[in-house]
């Protein structure tokens, strides 16, 4: 993820540690955060809730009782009102800032969106939309990477309907935020809450049958629900078609059992459930941009190089 050119050449830097460049709108407040020297514990806290995603560089966040992290590139962090961060900045050099991204949304527009997702996209089993885990750390997906960067965009753009603009991105962005979290939770807690919730069970049967034959006709019925509904609630509720995350969780498998250089790919696509080297190959790429074999070679070379 990159600042638009135009950023650059508008900011003022005026300290090393947290210079802060800010952009303000009707709903929601971008800061832009860079330091050139290592420093830590430095202190960080924000009266909305806010967005926090890493542009370059490492930060290592302590965030109360919760276990200090590596906050690195490609990854954002949900933080809510008045939470008090601590962060060390180990690399933070001169001639290669970490930055950060901290958008700061208004309530009224987060509680907007959820009132709204609970009255037109009602969730199966009568369950409320709302943000379970406010310290939510998670990798971006394709979408809210994008998202992110036409914020990026939006906020630094001298142009007269950005707030309009932005007020509809932010709503898509709080969506995405609000499914990426349902995912991570019926993906991290399947086992424990499948007695009680059909997406959940639903999840936990496709992590425990990866090497068998899934289908949306099979799902559905263990769902009690017909194919076209079970398909739109489940991409609904998890932001993710029933193929697509049965994709990605093998291909999680796949990635784990490339790491062995023993393994060879035909037992490896077989184990995962693909029926076709083929196409294992092409979503495999698609999601790590290097062929199977040549994330294995990779795997083997960092290997090699370590001993």
């Amino acid at each position: 993820m990159r600042l638009p050119d135009h950023f650059f050449s508008g900011r003022r830097l005026e300290k090393l540690v947290e210079n802060q460049t800010s952009y303000t709108l009707q709903n929601a407040e971008m800061h832009v955060f860079e330091t050139y020297q290592q420093a830590e514990r430095v202190v960080l806290q924000f009266e909305q809730p806010v967005l926090a995603s890493m542009l370059q560089g490492k930060k290592v966040m302590h965030l109360g009782d919760s276990q200090d992290f590596d906050f690195l590139p490609g990854e954002s962090l949900i933080l809510p009102a008045d939470e008090i961060m601590q962060i060390d900045f180990p690399e933070a050099r001169r001639d290669n800032p970490t930055r950060c991204l901290a958008m700061a949304i208004s309530d009224e527009k987060i509680q907007e969106v959820i009132q709204q997702m609970n009255e037109r996209r009602i969730r199966v089993d009568d369950k409320e939309w709302r943000f379970v885990d406010y310290n939510f750390h998670f990798t971006n997906d394709s979408a809210i990477h994008q998202i992110i960067q036409r914020l990026l965009f939006l906020f630094t753009e001298n142009h007269p309907s950005k707030d309009f603009f932005v007020d509809n991105m932010l709503r898509e962005l709080i969506v995405r935020i609000l499914q990426s979290e349902t995912r991570k939770i019926y993906t991290e807690q399947a086992l424990q809450l499948s007695s009680s919730n059909r997406l959940a069970f639903i999840v936990d049967y496709i992590r425990r049958h990866l090497d068998h034959p899934l289908t949306v006709e099979t799902l559905s019925q263990k769902a009690h629900m017909s194919a076209s509904n079970f398909h739109r609630v489940f991409k609904n509720e998890l932001g993710i078609s029933p193929i697509d995350f049965i994709n990605n969780e093998r291909i999680k498998l796949a990635t784990s059992l490339l790491r062995d250089p023993n393994k060879k790919i035909k037992e490896i696509y077989l184990e995962c459930g693909f029926n076709s080297l083929s196409y294992f190959n092409r979503v495999f790429k698609r999601q790590h941009k290097l062929s199977p074999r040549e994330y294995q070679s990779q795997m083997e070379t960092r290997r090699s190089g370590g001993n």
